[in-house]
């Protein structure tokens, strides 16, 4: 039961960490760059499955972010784990036009999953379009301040999204990273 956890459930959580409407043209390069560089660092938090048949399961994950030289985007890298079973999660998210695109692990034509769509709404939330086969939904991270990271996976049930993982992590390094102004 763990290992079909890991296989079929996790997935769609990691790219939340690794994962949009239309971005405003004018404001959006400068806040989408802020926005992901604050991302950069060493992550850690349990997330829990809040709903679905693995309903309560916890977990804990471990992540490093990074920026790709010259791109606007992110590339996360690390691994979620319940119990004794690990698992290996990345997710490469790049702005392909005024929207995000990429992949979690090898993609939808592999075992992970395509990121579809993407924006970084208000400096301090990227909202992310998910899809595999039948799968769709939607992955939302909001950075409240330089440490911390809330995330929500939610999937479409009929015509409703409906959340079934969330995550809080904290920052664990000394990344200084002053990109996020405080209100």
């Amino acid at each position: 039961m763990k290992r079909l956890f890991l296989s079929a459930v996790l997935p769609v959580m990691a790219v939340s960490l690794s994962s949009l409407a239309h971005a405003e043209p004018a404001k959006a390069p400068e806040r989408d760059k802020k926005f992901f560089k604050s991302v950069q660092g060493e992550w850690v938090g349990p997330g829990e499955i809040v709903a679905g048949k693995y309903k309560g399961t916890k977990f804990t994950c471990s992540f490093t972010g990074s920026t790709p030289d010259g791109k606007v985007g992110m590339s996360l890298d690390g691994g979620c784990r319940v119990g004794v079973f690990t698992q290996k999660m990345s997710a490469t998210i790049e702005q392909k036009g005024r929207t995000y695109r990429g992949t979690f692990l090898d993609g939808s034509a592999g075992k992970g999953l395509d990121i579809v769509s993407g924006n970084v709404v208000d400096g301090r939330k990227v909202v992310l379009s998910l899809n595999r086969n039948q799968l769709n939904g939607v992955m939302q991270a909001r950075v409240p301040d330089e440490n911390s990271m809330h995330v929500t996976v939610s999937v479409r049930v009929d015509k409703q999204l409906v959340p079934v993982i969330g995550m809080k992590l904290s920052r664990v390094d000394d990344t200084a990273v002053g990109a996020i102004a405080k209100n």
